[in-house]
């Protein structure tokens, strides 16, 4: 476990992240085909905001004592026959309060409805009273949900385009269409596991479901400008092929990454624990499902899936394929050459083992002074013993001349 948390930390391209792409390309797909399915089969569990329906909301303080949803639930069932949508209280202390979204009622159906919860909780209103006007009603309309949901798509489809268009000048369009197969895999996984699941979508799941692609894109940015920077000139060396550097680029941002999800679940699993759990804020509820979901998925095709799919649209080109040959056919050589130099014999190895150790002081005398080493001529040698001049007092001129 220990090595593991190093290499991640070290970033030194352990991780075979690319080299595996075709196995994330399986489970990708595959995840990707059963959330299309749930989604075109079942479809999704839509709120009153987009199929219209009822609202009713009462105190959740009685003269009875505090008022759960569990009991109005049952008076509900008892009174119409059906289950509501849902059932949730929202706010605290005083101004705490019990929200019933349902179907769309008809008038006899919500005179009954609201006597018979008065009957059974006496709800105390601002006042400070019991009365039957602090249960209030009223009626919601599946347009205003339509409404949101057109305009999500619009802001959905201009983020793309907005998106594609600073990618490709930034970048380059490999990258851009890499990079929008990711967010569109993000969007599906999470439309489809909100499928799978049953979540409700309301009108703040549409707005979450637009954050969370930010997010995603931002953590492909910045494993492809690690990419773009492994891979500058790359044409011109045979040190690494186009997979191997850009594998290395996503090694290096994997830490980063791990630790960007990390701290930005942290605050979403505060706003349900804090939001849900204390406040009891329903749409605080349906804002974190869609961002932690999100979140999870925007990291993991980031990592797993982004990156390989520019690798296999880089190595469409015939120039990185070359490339990836030239260093195929280098690594050739270097090892043919090792193999070579292997020793024979006995004999052999200590010739090696007397003259290695000069051939290294040698070769270390020479790296140190930056330039070959050659011997220097007996002339040369006697020139420079005549033109040394003594150090000291001796070294100044007297202004004699030496007969």
């Amino acid at each position: 476990m220990a090595s593991v948390f190093a290499r991640l930390y070290t970033g030194t391209g352990a991780f075979d992240v690319v080299g595996k792409r075709k196995t994330w390309y399986v489970v990708f797909g595959s995840l990707v085909l059963i959330c299309l399915l749930s989604i075109v089969l079942r479809g999704f569990n839509l709120g009153i905001d987009f199929t219209g329906g009822t609202r009713i909301q009462l105190p959740a303080t009685g003269t009875t004592g505090t008022i759960g949803t569990e009991q109005v639930q049952e008076v509900y069932q008892r009174v119409i026959g059906a289950e509501p949508a849902s059932v949730q209280s929202a706010g605290t202390g005083t101004s705490e309060s019990i929200l019933i979204r349902s179907e769309t009622l008809d008038p006899a159906q919500l005179v009954s409805l609201k006597q018979a919860l008065f009957d059974a909780f006496q709800p105390i209103g601002p006042d400070g009273q019991a009365s039957p006007q602090a249960i209030s009603d009223s009626a919601v309309s599946g347009t205003w949900g339509g409404q949101i949901t057109t305009q999500a798509l619009i802001a959905l489809g201009v983020f793309l385009v907005l998106v594609t268009i600073f990618l490709a000048l930034y970048f380059e369009r490999s990258m851009a269409i890499a990079a929008l197969v990711a967010l569109l895999h993000d969007v599906v996984i999470t439309a489809g596991i909100y499928s799978i699941v049953g979540f409700e979508v309301t009108p703040s799941t549409v707005i979450g479901l637009l954050t969370i692609l930010g997010f995603s894109l931002y953590d492909t940015v910045v494993v492809f400008d690690k990419v773009k920077e492994n891979t500058r000139g790359l044409l011109g060396l045979t040190r690494r092929s186009y997979a191997e550097a850009a594998n290395l680029a996503l090694n290096q941002t994997l830490m980063r990454s791990i630790n960007t999800s990390l701290i930005a679940v942290l605050p979403v699993i505060g706003l349900m624990v804090i939001g849900v759990g204390l406040l009891g804020v329903g749409t605080l509820a349906d804002l974190a499902l869609v961002q932690m979901v999100g979140i999870v998925a925007g990291a993991a095709s980031s990592i797993l899936l982004a990156t390989p799919i520019l690798v296999d649209l880089k190595m469409r080109d015939p120039r990185f394929r070359q490339q990836a040959e030239r260093v195929a056919a280098r690594r050739a050589r270097a090892g043919a050459r090792a193999g070579a130099a292997d020793p024979g014999d006995g004999a052999d190895e200590t010739e090696d083992a007397g003259t290695e150790p000069r051939q290294r002081a040698m070769a270390g005398h020479v790296t140190a002074s930056g330039v070959p080493a050659r011997q220097a001529k007996a002339s040369e040698r006697r020139g420079a013993s005549r033109s040394a001049r003594p150090t000291g007092k001796a070294s100044r001129p007297t202004g004699k001349r030496n007969r």
